[in-house]
């Protein structure tokens, strides 16, 4: 039997699968508890949930009042600019050339601006008013003298050198020759210590000299005849006090506009006296003549024209020259 069951034992498998005998477990043998399913790893804590944020009711919107802010700040800088504009453009205009400020030309002549020279360390100005009691201008003399106005071209035919000074003998040449020995005497012995002049012509034909006559003091100047009846311009035979002078004193401001910076616009506080010639007598031209003495300082104005020299240019000259003595 033994040997039965080795050639069993190693008879070959066949090759349907032989199902193994169940074995069959005795009802008394304990029962072994089924494996437990492998443990699955720990579920990952979730992060406990944001509260929702309390919802903000929203602001309330008036369209309306929205668009009228809108509407207004758009005007506003619409204006602004308009205005900026606007006044950039009237600033940069001449007066004339704006509508409603812009006056008739009455012949007024455009002068530089005026300004006083500077005095000496420790010079006080002078008050040709007395107010102070000085009377004596220690500034430059040609520093005082008025500038040409913008469009003239100068005198050629004025006997002045280089430092725009002039002779007793240059000045005189202005007056009629049998009244210039007395006034050279007069100069001579009255105390002159120097005379200035500047001249030029304007567009129109007017030719303008301005003579600045320092003297020793005030008490000399008032010496000087040359601006009396009995002294004649050359050329001129008879003058008469110009008649347009009385109505220009009583009026505050007067022609001009331009005034030395720093001081008020009106006549200075200096002794004006102003001729004319009535007709024209030489060569059908008009003189007129401006006197002024502010102190020490006696100013001669000569001007001449054809036909007839203009009133308001004239009187301007007159002014803005009392202006820088004052």
């Amino acid at each position: 039997m033994t040997e039965q069951n080795t050639a069993d034992a190693a008879a070959p498998a066949s090759d349907a699968a032989v199902p193994a005998p169940e074995v069959a477990v005795p009802a008394d043998e304990p029962q072994l508890p089924a494996p437990a399913a492998a443990p699955t790893a720990p579920a990952a804590p979730t992060a406990p949930a944001a509260p929702a944020a309390p919802a903000v009711p929203a602001a309330p919107k008036d369209r309306r009042k929205l668009f009228a802010a809108l509407r207004w700040t758009a005007a506003a800088a619409v204006f602004a600019a308009v205005g900026t504009g606007v006044a950039y453009g009237i600033t940069g205009m001449e007066r004339t050339d704006v509508p409603g400020l812009s006056t008739e030309d009455d012949g007024r002549w455009t002068y530089p601006t005026l300004s006083k020279p500077a005095l000496p360390a420790g010079a006080v100005p002078a008050r040709p008013d007395g107010s102070r009691g000085v009377e004596t201008h220690y500034a430059p003399l040609t520093g005082l003298l008025l500038p040409a106005p913008q469009g003239s071209t100068p005198d050629a035919g004025l006997k002045a050198d280089k430092d725009q000074l002039v002779s007793a003998d240059a000045f005189l040449e202005e007056y009629a020759p049998d009244s210039r020995a007395k006034l050279k005497t007069e100069l001579e012995y009255e105390g002159l210590r120097q005379i200035a002049a500047r001249g030029w012509t304007t567009p129109d034909g007017t030719r303008t000299r301005v003579y600045l006559l320092r003297f020793h003091a005030a008490g000399f100047a008032d010496g000087f005849h040359g601006c009396t009846y009995d002294t004649r311009p050359a050329g001129a035979p008879v003058l008469e006090l110009d008649p347009a002078w009385s109505e220009v004193r009583s009026k505050q401001p007067v022609v001009t506009d331009q005034h030395v910076a720093g001081y008020p616009v009106g006549l200075a506080s200096t002794d004006i006296t102003l001729y004319r010639e009535p007709k024209p007598a030489n060569g059908d031209e008009q003189t007129k003549l401006g006197c002024l003495q502010a102190g020490d300082i006696q100013a001669v104005i000569v001007q001449t024209r054809k036909g007839e020299v203009a009133t308001v240019p004239f009187h301007q000259t007159v002014i803005l020259q009392s202006q820088l003595l004052s």
